[in-house]
């Protein structure tokens, strides 16, 4: 049978369209978008358990890869942008290595396919029930696997407040997993047609998700406001290096700190941050550290910055050690302890299996070579403790919780996010920064080169932040947290849970006779 007929096209397509709609594009995620959460998954189920119930395991697979392919491209997008403005890349590379990028990643999405299709054989109604607990086991391989959990499911809903309470039991995965199991229900009724049970299934279904979804967006939480104040610098400096992130940049930086720190109202800060910038300090220069120790004195604050750590080490070739780094400076003492990356970005800041990848030395040169960090501990100053982590690593849950876990008050995330441009990421990683601070209960201050620079409470709420593309400081106000949620605490137990649950039902699959369409 030809498996791409003109409605499973169709449906293909909206399968997709819907799955890129419900996540930030170019802007902040409107409520309405939000809510097509409830039904975005609703042609793929239908594709594959009522459209291709005949369909072999390769044309279910290739359903589900196509799916995955357009759906990367409409969220990802911004690869394309990084990879030509900022990467050098030539329009026609640049477009190859998005496509390749989206290529792979959607594999994913050809095993959710695939493992629905083999539940299938033990009826459409069990496939519905086991497709919840199959995304979930997906998703979970996404962060584990490949390690790019970038827009899970649940990201879609860090602004309601029914589905947002559960993350600081289940994290994100709790989001997700109730969103394609209300996908899965409302699905009955068109997967399903000839049940009435299974229609009125579907519609009592689609009253509670758009109950919840009302009520999540009516019912947020108010917006928390701290008592303690942290200042936080925004440099707005060019990515494609046209100017130099050096002490006096800092200095000149520090002075409209102090009057900022000085107006705004009588509280001193407790904190003063710098982020990750694409012309980063070096702690090998000795400018940067006495200029920044000064800042640190002059405003009796302690300053956490983002900088290239260099740690000599003779035991290997090149001499020394270089991390991306946050290091803090406190008041009268200076430079004081560090941070070290421990999440880098491939072809970013490190290129994996470099050997492999020796043939393509002029795609790779300018790749930077940093060594892994190896310690979650946390940042001490002024009694407080902090738990700080760079860029990217703010979209792995069950690493940003060991944070907390190890006693953090307050999480810092220092990031760059001018790589991405003016493009739906910066929206989408805030997203995900935000779904953080909800799983455990904690303020997070989030202050980048070029926004999205804000202070973000225990409810994922954004309390007070920076216009993008602006140079300036922002004073905005947090609170010390130490109650751990569960979470935090215990991790991803219910992600690995429905995975256990996901081997179960495909067991039991393969040990039933397979039966005739539903």
């Amino acid at each position: 049978m030809r498996v791409l007929s003109s409605r499973v096209l169709t449906a293909l397509l909206l399968a997709s369209v819907l799955q890129i709609v419900i996540f930030p594009v170019a802007g902040p995620l409107p409520a309405w978008r939000s809510a097509l959460s409830w039904f975005a998954l609703i042609p793929l189920l239908w594709m594959l358990l009522s459209a291709g119930a005949a369909w072999t395991m390769r044309q279910a697979a290739l359903v589900g890869y196509l799916n995955g392919v357009l759906w990367y491209l409409g969220t990802c997008y911004w690869i394309y942008f990084t990879m030509h403005q900022y990467g050098g890349m030539a329009v026609p590379v640049a477009m190859l290595v998005m496509l390749l990028f989206c290529m792979y990643l959607a594999l994913y999405h050809a095993l959710f396919a695939v493992l629905l299709h083999m539940v299938r054989r033990a009826g459409a109604v069990y496939a519905l029930m086991a497709a919840p607990f199959l995304w979930i086991a997906v998703e979970l391989a996404r962060a584990r696997v490949t390690s790019f959990p970038w827009n899970l499911l649940g990201y879609s809903q860090v602004d309601n407040a029914v589905l947002a309470s559960l993350a600081p039991v289940t994290g994100v995965y709790g989001l997700s997993f109730v969103l394609a199991a209300g996908n899965a229900a409302i699905a009955a009724a068109i997967v399903l047609p000839r049940r009435r049970v299974a229609t009125t299934v579907a519609l009592v279904a689609a009253v509670i998700a758009t109950g919840v979804q009302n009520f999540g967006w009516m019912m947020q939480a108010p917006i928390r406001h701290g008592s303690q104040k942290a200042v936080l610098l925004q440099p707005n400096l060019s990515v494609t290096g046209g100017e130099s992130a050096d002490a006096g940049t800092l200095a000149r930086s520090s002075a409209g700190l102090s009057l900022q720190a000085s107006v705004l109202d009588d509280s001193p800060a407790r904190v003063i941050l710098w982020p990750e910038s694409p012309s980063p300090f070096d702690t090998q220069k000795p400018g940067f550290v006495s200029t920044v120790s000064g800042l640190a004195s002059e405003t009796h604050a302690p300053v956490i910055s983002g900088a290239v750590g260099y740690v000599q080490d003779p035991s290997i070739q090149r001499g020394y050690r270089v991390y991306n780094s946050a290091l803090l400076f406190k008041p009268g003492s200076g430079y004081a302890a560090r941070y070290d990356k421990i999440h880098l970005v491939p072809f970013g800041e490190f290129v994996p299996y470099a050997n492999l990848f020796s043939f393509a030395s002029g795609l790779t040169q300018a790749v930077g070579t940093f060594d892994r960090g190896s310690s979650r501990a946390t940042i001490d100053a002024d009694g407080h403790r902090y738990g700080v982590f760079l860029c990217y690593e703010s979209i792995f849950s069950d690493e940003i919780r060991q944070f907390a876990r190890n006693g953090a008050e307050v999480l810092v995330n220092l990031s760059d996010d001018g790589w991405y441009g003016d493009t739906s990421a910066p929206f989408q990683h805030l997203n995900m920064a935000r779904m953080r601070a909800i799983e455990n209960r904690r303020w997070l201050l989030r202050d980048t080169n070029n926004g999205i620079t804000a202070s973000i409470d225990p409810n994922g709420r954004v309390v007070e932040t920076m216009q993008r593309n602006q140079r300036g400081a922002v004073a905005v106000h947090f609170d010390y947290l130490s109650d751990k949620t569960f979470y935090t605490l215990h991790g991803d137990l219910f992600a690995y849970a429905c995975t256990l649950f996901a081997i179960a039902l495909l067991a039991y699959a393969a040990l039933t006779p397979r039966r005739a369409v539903d």
